[in-house]
C-alpha cells in the first residue's frame, strides 16, 4: 500500500468516525430541543405594530416627498452596480482578485478573502451597501413618533447584523478554511458545542460565552477574604476582613444589583473593587443577593428594601455600633437605594450618611437604549410569563442583555463556537456574566411597570411602604459614576436622575468604557479615564461641553470623597461581632445555590 493509500484510508476512516459522531449528536439535538419549555411567544421579538408603523411612514414619505425616496433609491443602485461593474472589471483582466476597497474597516471582515477573493469581497460589499442604505432609510423616516422611531432602528440594525455574511458557514472564510484544515473535525466540535449548549439551557439557545470549568467561586475569583456575618430570606451579608491597622469610622456597604450576582466587584485580585476599597482602610460590606425561585413569586419591591435594604443597614450598624453608615448602589440597586433614602428622609432617618450610585437610572422618562424592550409588546408578554413561572427567568433577561451588543455577546461567539469548533476562552467577566439570576415575578413587574414605565420616581408616585417617594427626597451628599458607552444605564440618564434630587452636594463622574468596564476600572491598568465638571448639576450636554478630563481610574477619586465622609481612623475591626459571629467564609452559599433559611 502506498503513502497516499494510506492517507486515504485514514481520512475515510476519520470520515466516519465523524459521521458517527454527527448520528450521535444529531440525536442528542433531537432530545434536547424536545425539551423546551414553551413560553410566551411576545417574548420572541416586538409586535408587528413596530413594522407596520414603520411601512406606513414609509409609504407616505413616497407619497408625500417622492424625490427623497428616489434620490435614496438610486443612491443604493448606483453604489451596487457601480460596485458590480468593478468587479466585472478586475476579473476581465484575467486577474482573480477583488476591485479595491476603499470602505471603513469592519472587524466582522478581518479575513483578507473579504478583501482579495472577489466572491467574498462582492458578498461583503453588497451586504455593507444593502445595509446602509436600509439603515439610511430608517433615519429619514419623517411622520413616526420618536419612540417609535428608535424601536424601528434598532430592531432593523439587528436583523441587518443578523444577516451578515459572517453569520453562514457558507459565507464565513474563516470557518471554511477551517473546516478544510481539520477534514471536517472543527464542525464536528461545533455541533457537539451547539448541543451541549442546547442541553445546558434545556432546549434553548444562549451561547456560552466563557469556559464553565475555568473557574470556581471562591476558589480562583471572589477570593477577598471575609466572611457571612447576617443571612435572611432575602440576602447574605458579607464583612471583609482589614488589610489596615486603622479603618474610616463610618462603614461602607455596597448594594449590588440582584440581576447579577455581586462578585463582578471580586473577580481576581488585581481588579477587584472590593480589594481595593478594603485595602484603602474602609470597614466594608457587601450584600449578596439570594437567586430567587418560584416560590419567591410574591416578593416585591417593598420586600427587597425591607428585608435586604433596611435590615442590611441596621445589621451594619449593629455589628460596627456605628450610628451612621454610607451606602453604595449599583445598577437596579442603585435605583433602589434611591427609593430607600427617599423613605429614610420622609420618616426623618439619618441612618446613611452619603451615598454612592454606580451606572444608575431613576429617571426613565429617557431609558436609553434598553427602552426599545419597555413597550407594552415585551412587558405585556413578560408579565405573563412570570405570573406562570413565579419568577422572570435569568435566560430571557441573559438574551435580551446580550443582544443590547448583538455581534460581540451573539454573533461572534457563535461563529467561533458553533462553526469553528472552538472552546470558549476562560475569561471571568464572561464567565459572570453567564452566571445570571432570576428576578422575583411580582418585583420585576413593579419595576418594569412603575418605574420603567410609568416613570414613577422621577413623578414622585412610586410608593414605598404605601406612600410615594420622589427623587427631591434624596438630600444627603451624594455621588454618582455613570459610564460614557453604557448601553444599559445609559449616562444622559443617569445624569438627569441625579439633577433632580434633592441633595445640595452633589458630584457626578462621568466613566469611560460601559456598564462593566467602566465601574471596574482598576487604577493599575490606567485604562479608561473620566470626565468630572463642578459646575451645578443642570444639563447632560453642559456637563459634558465643561467636562475636565482625567486620565485613568475614577477609584481614586472617589476613595478622597468618601474618605472625607467617613470620619476619623480607628483600630480595625475583625468581622462579626458577640451578637452576630461569623456564620462561614466569604463569598458565602448564597452565590452559588438558594440554601433554606
Amino acid at each position: 500500500m502506498t503513502t497516499e493509500d494510506s492517507d486515504a484510508s485514514l481520512k475515510l476512516e476519520k470520515l466516519n468516525a465523524n459521521l458517527a459522531r454527527v448520528e450521535t449528536l444529531t440525536e442528542r439535538l433531537m432530545a434536547a430541543l424536545a425539551r423546551q419549555k414553551q413560553h410566551d411567544t411576545a417574548l420572541n421579538g416586538p409586535s408587528q405594530d413596530v413594522y407596520m408603523k414603520a411601512a406606513s411612514a414609509y409609504l407616505a414619505a413616497m407619497m408625500q416627498n417622492p424625490a427623497k425616496v428616489l434620490e435614496h433609491q438610486i443612491g443604493f443602485w448606483g453604489k451596487s452596480l457601480k460596485h458590480y461593474v468593478e468587479a466585472q472589471q478586475a476579473l476581465v483582466k484575467g486577474e482573480f482578485k477583488a476591485p479595491e476597497d476603499p470602505g471603513p474597516k469592519d472587524r466582522r471582515f478581518a479575513n483578507p478573502l473579504w478583501d482579495s477573493h472577489p466572491a467574498f469581497n462582492y458578498l461583503k460589499q453588497q451586504y455593507l451597501i444593502n445595509s446602509e442604505a436600509v439603515q439610511t432609510a430608517v433615519q429619514d423616516m419623517e411622520g413616526i413618533e420618536p419612540g417609535e422611531k428608535r424601536r424601528v432602528e434598532y430592531f432593523t440594525r439587528q436583523i441587518v447584523d443578523m444577516l451578515s455574511p459572517t453569520n453562514f458557514l457558507g459565507t464565513n472564510p474563516d470557518a471554511l478554511e477551517k473546516a478544510i484544515a481539520t477534514d471536517g473535525e472543527s464542525l464536528v466540535k461545533g455541533l457537539e458545542n451547539l448541543v451541549a449548549d442546547i442541553e445546558a439551557n434545556n432546549g434553548e439557545l444562549l451561547v456560552t460565552l466563557a469556559d464553565r470549568e475555568a473557574f470556581h467561586v471562591g476558589q480562583n475569583i471572589a477570593t477577598t477574604p471575609g466572611a457571612v456575618v447576617f443571612r435572611n430570606r432575602m440576602l447574605e451579608l458579607i464583612q471583609y476582613t482589614p488589610t489596615t491597622e486603622t479603618v474610616h469610622q463610618t462603614p461602607l456597604l455596597i448594594f449590588p444589583p440582584w440581576i447579577n450576582k455581586f462578585y463582578v466587584m471580586d473577580l481576581k485580585p488585581q481588579n477587584s473593587l472590593i480589594k481595593w476599597i478594603v485595602d484603602q482602610g474602609f470597614t466594608l460590606f457587601v450584600v449578596s443577593w439570594v437567586n430567587p425561585d418560584a416560590s419567591y413569586a410574591d416578593v416585591g419591591m417593598d420586600d427587597y428594601i425591607r428585608e435586604g435594604y433596611l435590615t442590611a443597614m441596621a445589621e451594619v450598624r449593629r455589628i460596627t455600633g456605628e450610628a451612621q453608615i454610607n451606602a453604595v448602589g449599583y445598577c437596579i440597586a442603585g435605583t433602589t437605594l434611591g427609593l430607600t433614602l427617599a423613605h429614610l428622609e420622609r420618616a426623618g432617618d439619618k441612618t446613611v450618611k452619603s451615598a454612592t450610585f454606580f451606572t444608575t437610572l431613576t429617571d426613565f422618562s429617557d431609558p436609553g437604549e434598553v427602552g426599545v424592550f419597555l413597550d407594552n409588546d415585551f412587558v405585556d408578554g413578560i408579565e405573563r410569563q412570570s405570573r406562570a413561572d413565579g419568577i422572570l427567568s435569568k435566560l430571557y433577561m441573559s438574551r435580551t442583555f446580550s443582544y443590547l451588543r448583538s455581534n460581540d455577546l451573539i454573533y461572534g461567539p457563535a461563529i467561533k463556537s458553533y462553526m469553528m469548533g472552538e472552546a470558549p476562552p476562560a475569561f471571568d467577566l464572561l464567565y459572570w456574566n453567564g452566571d445570571g439570576t432570576n428576578l422575583p415575578a411580582k418585583m420585576a413587574i413593579e419595576y418594569l411597570r412603575g418605574l420603567c414605565q410609568q416613570d414613577g420616581f422621577a413623578k414622585g408616585e412610586f410608593e414605598v411602604f404605601g406612600k410615594p417617594v420622589s427623587l427631591a427626597g434624596v438630600k444627603l451628599p451624594l455621588c454618582a459614576i455613570a459610564c460614557e458607552t453604557d448601553h444599559i444605564a445609559h449616562w444622559r440618564g443617569s445624569y438627569n436622575g441625579v439633577a433632580r434630587m434633592g441633595s445640595t452636594d452633589k458630584t457626578f463622574i462621568l466613566s469611560q468604557s460601559g456598564h462593566i468596564a467602566g465601574i471596574i476600572n482598576p487604577p493599575s491598568k490606567g485604562k479608561y479615564g473620566h470626565y468630572t465638571n463642578p459646575a451645578p448639576m443642570t444639563v447632560a450636554e453642559d456637563f459634558r461641553e465643561g467636562a475636565t478630563f482625567t486620565a485613568g481610574s475614577w477609584w481614586p477619586r472617589w476613595g478622597e470623597w468618601l474618605a472625607e465622609r467617613s470620619g476619623p481612623r480607628i483600630p480595625a475591626r475583625a468581622p462579626g461581632s458577640a451578637e452576630r459571629p461569623v456564620l462561614g467564609p466569604a463569598p458565602g452559599l448564597y452565590v452559588s445555590a438558594i440554601p433554606a433559611v
